[in-house]
């Protein structure tokens, strides 16, 4: 006698060619964050997927960045839910990418030696084709313990300005959440991550000839040194806060006093109650003048907030765990310096496991690569996870 989970993790088996070549097409689409056509024609994919299984697909739109697509199968679907129903088990993954314009004619997809190669192709594009099949396999062949949102948004590596909102509105309503990120090099998931906040600094001086009349100006560029010694001071190690002006750029000329200069500010922090905290002091250190006669602005251009474990987060995990071991192989929980979105979903009391996706490594660089043998035991592990909420007691 077959049941939905045999018939589910036999099918996945016969698949691997099948995600390769879904993978390839999403690859060599443009699609950085702020590509918004690109990151739309990779969402194109998702819907043309979704329509040969007949799986609905609601779009919400984005006005600066890519579209939200929200997939569901089976079930009553939780949207309309009031209080503190929860019924919605989240597949989440994002479609954007943060190379240029062009990345994938300069280096298209590509498998050799079984290492699979393009930008984007384990952060996160595995991930949604991953999330593509096992929706999939439970359109086939039912079996869900509720209703399967797939939620692909379009500008995560921007810190989800626009998808935010989109994601806490189904964290609201979800019952669990499975981040497909790439599953660590390890073959570990990630049950853990930092926070981070993305700023900038603008600060403004006084221009003047830097040999003539070298005491009339006032220098934004000193200015912004100085600050940068002082928020760099703060980095706690042993806390887990660091901080990083990873972007500095300023001046007029060489031979001015530069009336303007601007840094950009990475903060990562483990523990919430942290935020609030080193924020202040960054504030206090950009209204303090080092120069007199400086002033100098703040703006966050994009937050994360940090995957906290709970008592949720260990029953999914080890709920995975277990789906994993029955899949063929072992995985352990791994905290991660990195940022995504299950941070949201986690703060708002979703149970959240992160990085589900297949294996990969050295996202953001041209050395990206996928484990092409982890896609069908990640697809298979995931859909047994989800089959085992109900004994999990999720």
């Amino acid at each position: 006698m077959t049941t939905p989970e045999s018939r589910i993790t036999a099918w996945l088996a016969t698949q691997q060619e099948a995600m390769l070549a879904e993978l390839e097409a999403m690859v060599n689409i443009d699609g950085g964050s702020y590509d918004k056509a690109g990151v739309d024609a990779v969402g194109q994919r998702v819907k043309e997927f979704c329509a040969r299984f007949d799986i609905p697909v609601e779009t919400i739109p984005g006005e600066k960045h890519g579209d939200c697509l929200r997939a569901l199968v089976g079930g009553e679907d939780g949207a309309g839910a009031s209080g503190n129903a929860r019924t919605n088990i989240v597949l989440m993954g994002h479609r954007d990418t943060v190379f240029p314009k062009g990345e994938p004619e300069r280096r298209p997809f590509r498998i050799e030696n079984g290492i699979a190669t393009g930008p984007g192709v384990c952060d996160m594009k595995a991930g949604l084709v991953q999330n593509l099949f096992v929706l999939a396999a439970f359109r086939q062949f039912g079996g869900a313990p509720g209703p399967l949102v797939g939620l692909f948004t379009g500008d995560e590596e921007i810190g989800s300005p626009e998808g935010r909102p989109v994601i806490e509105a189904e964290a609201r309503r979800a019952r669990v959440v499975f981040n497909s990120e790439p599953g660590r090099p390890t073959g570990a998931v990630v049950t853990g991550r930092k926070g981070g906040v993305f700023m900038v600094m603008d600060i403004t001086g006084k221009a003047a000839h830097s040999g003539g009349n070298f005491e009339a100006g006032i220098s934004a560029i000193e200015e912004l040194a100085r600050k940068i010694q002082a928020i760099h001071a703060l980095t706690d190690i042993p806390r887990g806060i660091t901080l990083n002006v990873g972007l500095v750029s300023g001046g007029q000329s060489v031979n001015t006093v530069a009336p303007w200069a601007q840094g950009q500010i990475d903060l990562r922090y483990i523990h919430p109650e942290d935020r609030d905290d080193i924020m202040a002091r960054i504030e206090a250190i950009i209204a303090q003048s080092f120069v007199p006669g400086t002033r100098a602005t703040l703006t966050i251009r994009g937050e994360f907030l940090p995957l906290a474990r709970n008592p949720g987060t260990e029953a999914v995990f080890a709920a995975y765990q277990a789906a994993a071991a029955e899949s063929g192989f072992a995985t352990m929980g791994e905290f991660a310096g990195g940022c995504a979105d299950s941070g949201f979903t986690a703060a708002l009391g979703a149970p959240t496991l992160c990085a589900v996706g297949p294996v990969g490594g050295k996202a953001h660089s041209p050395e990206e690569y996928l484990e092409v043998a982890s896609f069908v035991p990640r697809a298979q592990a995931l859909a047994r996870a989800i089959l085992k909420l109900d004994a999990a007691g999720i």
